[in-house]
């Protein structure tokens, strides 16, 4: 794990159905176990199936930036990180990182969640003990540095 991360959010391994004809996961899935993190996260912040229930409250994924960094192949483990970028009132902008066994970086996923009231199905403010919990994600990840990339646009260069 880099210097960079904090504890496993997330432990997976690749399925034999995520392996595709290239013999290596399918884009889908690297898309698939970060959005398992997702649900992870949203646990480790409070927001279980009972709060979820309970509050009707919610988080959507707004936006994704998915980076392809290495091949992961049958079997391997994989440990999904999260950093907190971001956050306001009803939004967090996180980054999660996969990587192998060894620490090798594997993918990344920057993405724009949403806190959702459930029975309006509109944008709504964290409740407080969610609220709680970002803001203590937020002292433990502030002082980290920026991942390389976060904030990046997809394009073609220019010609020189």
């Amino acid at each position: 794990m880099s210097a960079a991360q904090t504890q496993p959010l997330l432990k997976e391994h690749v399925r034999k159905e995520w392996v595709d004809y290239n013999g290596h996961m399918n884009d889908a899935a690297y898309a698939l176990v970060f959005s398992k993190a997702v649900d992870q996260l949203m646990i480790e912040l409070g927001m279980d199936e009972t709060f979820r229930k309970q509050y009707q409250y919610s988080i959507y994924t707004l936006e994704t930036h998915l980076c392809y960094l290495a091949e992961a192949h049958l079997d391997e483990i994989l440990t999904i990180t999260v950093q907190l970028l971001n956050s306001d009132a009803k939004r967090l902008h996180v980054f999660f990182t996969m990587e192998n066994k060894y620490g090798k970086r594997l993918a990344t996923s920057e993405q724009m969640l949403m806190g959702i009231d459930m029975e309006r199905g509109r944008p709504a403010p964290f409740p407080p003990s969610i609220s709680t919990h970002v803001q203590n994600l937020a002292k433990i990840d502030e002082k980290k540095e920026k991942p390389k990339e976060a904030g990046r646009s997809i394009q073609i260069p220019s010609p020189r």
